[in-house]
């Protein structure tokens, strides 16, 4: 299907439908086992959005992902397109072909704005792992690879111009989704919103400062129209670690990438940026979740370090053995025998796109403390103060990042500045 359905049949589901639903598409008896009575359906949705459900039979289980007509979180009050199932099945096909770490897709309902998927297990979400202080090694690396492997093949470094077009035509009607990043990572944090959420009145110092500072809202806004002009790549757009579940199987460690529905075409380092935030959230959490906080954060910081070189090592090899889209055309280079002005040409394409996930990592850290919708890093910490002080030297590294990240050239830069950030503010 490339075309957005139409959604006149659709109508949600509840535990007592799904079966029922489930029984009508071709396979899926076949694939649970025994009949619909004798599948069980339970609701595991978490999420702001959705509703998510596990159904298990004699034979096996899948999962059950389908979008309501409103943000869950909120309720009825704020609408939201259907349509985002769509999108979010096109960016599962077209990330599973580039890079395969994404659930295996068993149906797709349009109509119905449902899509019934590989039910990971045992995985869990990385953000309670990391909140619990699992360690899962791999999962930096095989995330970074990820990166590197579906922002590549969806460029034109990879594409036509032609064929790169038809894919940001084909996902430039995700707007709602877009517009609530819009919003709730480049506005509303910076302004006195009734969205925002956060702790008072221990952060309202903070906040104020956050709203007066000129050169933050400069910056912030810079980041905000390179995320609304710059169709570079197919971004995940919502790639944190809610977003990844991981686990520990007899074969090795197995990492998946869900949940791409505000897929959109835009620069590519806004994923990189958005995972960096979600781990440096972690990173800043960690006197509230255990003994020895120094311990995990340096593991931290190895894993952080891991994401991004792991992208730039594998993003650099497509790039010398998959570079045959109208981008940097080896006519240019390789086919005049000038193999030194293509490698320059490729560090400085990677210092911006580093520069560029710096920011947007700054940009997603403020939201997640100041706007709504939160993450459990921080919010679970039941001591206020302490999940003040970690929150203040978050949003003093945030800073750093939307507004130096000219002057901050590597990721070991910023895990210094973290260190330093730990020491000097409380």
């Amino acid at each position: 299907m490339t075309t957005v359905p139409d959604y006149g049949p659709y109508r949600p589901l509840t535990t007592d439908t799904v079966a029922e639903r489930l029984a009508t598409y071709v396979g899926m008896a076949e694939r649970l086992g025994g009949h619909p009575t004798d599948w069980t359906v339970r609701e595991v949705g978490d999420g702001n959005l959705n509703f998510v459900y596990i159904v298990t039979g004699p034979a096996g289980s899948v999962c059950v992902k389908q979008a309501l007509p409103f943000v869950r979180l909120v309720g009825e009050s704020w609408p939201l397109p259907l349509s985002r199932s769509f999108y979010e099945h096109a960016a599962l096909v077209r990330q599973d072909k580039a890079n395969g770490s994404v659930p295996e897709i068993h149906h797709f309902d349009g109509p119905q704005a449902l899509i019934v998927m590989e039910n990971l297990t045992p995985h869990v979400i990385w953000r309670k792992a990391l909140i619990e202080r699992q360690r899962h090694g791999a999962a930096a690396r095989i995330v970074g690879e990820f990166c590197a492997e579906t922002l590549f093949r969806t460029s034109t470094l990879a594409l036509s111009a032609e064929q790169a077009k038809a894919e940001i035509a084909l996902f430039a009607g995700n707007t709602a989704l877009a517009k609530i990043t819009e919003d709730l990572v480049f506005t509303d944090p910076y302004t006195n919103h009734p969205m925002n959420d956060f702790l008072r009145p221990e952060m309202d110092a903070t906040v104020a400062a956050v709203w007066g500072d000129p050169q933050w809202r400069a910056a912030i806004q810079d980041l905000k129209f390179a995320f609304m002009s710059r169709a570079e790549a197919l971004v995940h757009g919502d790639l944190h670690t809610g977003s990844i579940m991981v686990a520990h199987t007899d074969a090795g460690e197995d990492v998946r990438v869900i949940d791409p529905e505000f897929a959109f075409y835009g620069p590519m380092g806004f994923d990189l940026g958005a995972l960096t935030a979600n781990l440096l959230l972690n990173y800043f959490a960690q006197d509230a979740w255990g003994e020895q906080p120094a311990v995990y954060r340096d593991w931290l910081a190895e894993q952080i370090q891991c994401f991004h070189g792991t992208f730039a090592r594998r993003f650099s090899e497509l790039w010398r053995s998959e570079r045959g889209g109208d981008a940097f055309s080896a006519a240019l280079f390789e086919e005049r025998g000038d193999k030194d002005g293509i490698e320059i040409a490729l560090t400085g394409f990677l210092e911006r796109v580093e520069r560029d996930a710096l920011g947007f990592a700054g940009a997603k850290m403020t939201r997640r403390i100041i706007g709504l919708a939160g993450v459990a890093d921080l919010r679970g910490i039941e001591r206020r103060e302490v999940r003040a002080t970690a929150e203040r030297r978050a949003l003093a590294l945030a800073r750093q990042l939307v507004v130096e990240r000219g002057e901050i050239h590597t990721i070991g830069h910023v895990i210094e500045r973290a260190e330093r950030t730990l020491r000097d503010v409380s």
